[in-house]
């Protein structure tokens, strides 16, 4: 069911990003929410096993990025504004979206509505639609306007209220929970059904504590609770840590860890991504309709494209 349910996700993203039409369809899909350094753009690169997203202080996520996950057995990317193009250096990919997200921004910090779509195929991922979103901010910098934190609140709204979006609220471990800029984006699910904590920076907690409150679901708790993940530090990055070695390093954190030991197999970056890809098809089922709406616009968009003047 996942790879074919993936496949149908990913054709009616491309008819409706083909005509703009891209957040206000309810299609099934991931949004990764989160206060600035929180952790969301390392928790996506874990999930695929490369650097690829834009890093820096202040709002790095200026555009929404559409992120299809696909399970395949070499490894490359596609833009779909670059068509037929296949990226298989990542660092290309982080400066085809640094570009793109200029082109529609200018240089100087200016956020927009407008998604771009990447594509990532591997043998490491699941199948997977997840929308990475700019971190809520609250003093503008550069070119950015005064109401800069309402205009990206209004832009998440227009992904984190669709029934068929799960909602992935990340929040660092050493920052107080209460104040979570991801949990309270998530007030938009009342019930709680949409919504799975992430908890990022365990590993740069202050000696002598600890989340394991947090994580066994006890202090502010979700009704699909909570999970841990241990991203890789700038050294790794920097030393270009193998995937392999990373996981086996953020294994051996919650296997080690006298509060989060009982916890360790429902932990890490593995069991984050088995799980959303299970929730993922399960939202898949109801999509007969929409898919058979979405090929005869296909359709239209391709022979509208034969009679367009260039």
């Amino acid at each position: 069911q996942g790879p074919k349910g993936g496949s149908s996700v990913n054709r009616m993203q491309d008819a409706f990003s083909a005509i703009g039409q891209n957040a206000n369809l309810d299609l099934p899909q991931i949004a990764v929410v989160g206060g600035q350094s929180a952790g969301k753009s390392s928790v996506l690169e874990n999930f695929v096993g490369k650097d690829f997203l834009p890093r820096g202080s202040g709002i790095v996520t200026r555009r929404p990025l559409v992120l299809q996950l696909i399970n395949c057995p070499t490894e490359y990317a596609e833009f779909l504004h670059c068509k037929g193009k296949k990226f298989t250096d990542f660092d290309e990919v982080r400066q085809e979206i640094e570009a793109e997200t200029d082109r529609a921004t200018g240089q100087n910090k200016g956020i927009s509505p407008v998604p771009i779509n990447l594509r990532v195929y591997s043998p490491n991922v699941l199948n997977l639609t997840l929308v990475d979103l700019p971190g809520m901010t609250k003093v503008p910098v550069g070119d950015q306007p005064a109401d800069i934190e309402q205009q990206i609140r209004d832009m998440l709204m227009q992904f984190v209220t669709k029934d068929n979006c799960l909602l992935l609220a990340v929040s660092p471990a050493n920052s107080d929970l209460a104040n979570s800029d991801a949990l309270k984006i998530a007030k938009v699910d009342p019930q709680g059904l949409r919504t799975i904590g992430v908890i990022t920076k365990l590993d740069l907690m202050d000696e002598g504590t600890d989340a394991r409150e947090i994580l066994e679901n006890k202090l502010l708790p979700l009704r699909r609770g909570y999970m841990g993940v241990v991203n890789r530090s700038q050294k790794d990055i920097g030393g270009k840590k193998d995937i392999n070695a990373a996981m086996a390093a953020e294994r051996k954190f919650f296997l080690s860890h006298s509060s989060y030991r009982h916890l360790a197999n429902r932990m890490g970056t593995p069991f984050l991504q088995k799980t959303l890809n299970q929730c993922f098809c399960s939202i898949l089922p109801g999509l007969g309709g929409l898919l058979l709406k979405c090929i005869p616009l296909q359709l239209q968009i391709t022979s509208l494209k034969k009679y367009s003047v260039t």
